[in-house]
């Protein structure tokens, strides 16, 4: 089996997760990571959407953020912001939206405004942009990110996108009429909201990775479900893609000022 780091398990399960089929709204960072692997491995005719209005965008570097020129010059189209949240993400024309955070709750609310009060925060994050949209109006969520008690917490400071409220019926009772959060990807572990409770429970376990593991890095008591599988390990390809990607990107963004050499 070749070797690969908790990050790169992570990114290559929640590439997994996509198809052919799909309309994704794709967040930067992890996310992007994800949705692009998938582009470049089992699903070449994914259509990639950023927040910017970028439409079936093959970047060949991953975005710095939504405005990285990359995102316009390889995308089919581009459409104005408005009309991308009002005509696609609201018009319901995005099968899924893949998300991250700095903290979620047991019903995959997250979090990504304020750590502590609101008035007086320990730290403040850069806001929700689209997210909180995205999480709504998406048919589907996924979300990629590190299994830690720092961000695995018993309770939220700050909900800004709404996974599954309260649990239980909570986003039926609000008048929302999409799925919310389905898989958590983390580095250890995938997990998935329990069909009633909407509690987050693990359902496949990364290779190498023990129970006590997963327990500790988490900051609720975290449930297991009936049957847990092991997450097939990446493959040589998936690897492959992943880190050529990450490489064209890590020299891109580095530039050629002083102490550098010239590409």
């Amino acid at each position: 089996m070749t070797d690969f780091t908790p990050t790169e398990m992570m990114t290559i399960a929640a590439a997994r997760e996509l198809s052919n089929d799909d309309v994704c709204f794709v967040g930067i960072g992890a996310p992007s990571a994800a949705c692009n692997v998938a582009r470049l491995t089992h699903a070449p005719d994914i259509t990639l959407i950023y927040e910017s209005g970028t439409v079936g965008t093959k970047p060949d570097v991953l975005p710095l953020s939504i405005g990285d020129g990359e995102l316009c010059d390889t995308a089919l189209f581009t459409v104005s912001v408005p009309e991308m949240f009002r005509y696609w993400l609201q018009g319901g024309r995005i099968t899924t939206g893949f998300l991250g955070g700095a903290q979620i709750d047991r019903f995959a609310n997250l979090n990504t405004t304020v750590v502590g009060p609101y008035d007086h925060p320990k730290i403040r994050l850069p806001g929700g942009g689209g997210a909180p949209e995205i999480a709504s109006n998406c048919g589907r969520i996924f979300i990629t990110m590190a299994l830690s008690k720092r961000g695995f917490v018993e309770r939220l400071p700050f909900v800004t996108s709404m996974g599954h409220g309260e649990g239980g019926n909570t986003r039926e009772r609000l008048g929302l009429k999409t799925k919310g959060p389905t898989r958590v990807i983390t580095d250890l572990c995938i997990l998935e909201p329990d069909p009633e409770t909407k509690e987050l429970s693990v359902v496949s376990i990364h290779p190498g990775v023990s129970r006590e593991r997963i327990v500790e890095n988490c900051g609720w008591p975290i449930k297991f479900a009936a049957t847990v599988i092991e997450t097939p390990a990446p493959t040589e390809t998936e690897l492959l893609v992943l880190r050529d990607i990450n490489a064209r990107t890590k020299k891109a963004h580095e530039g050629t000022g002083p102490g550098k050499e010239a590409a």
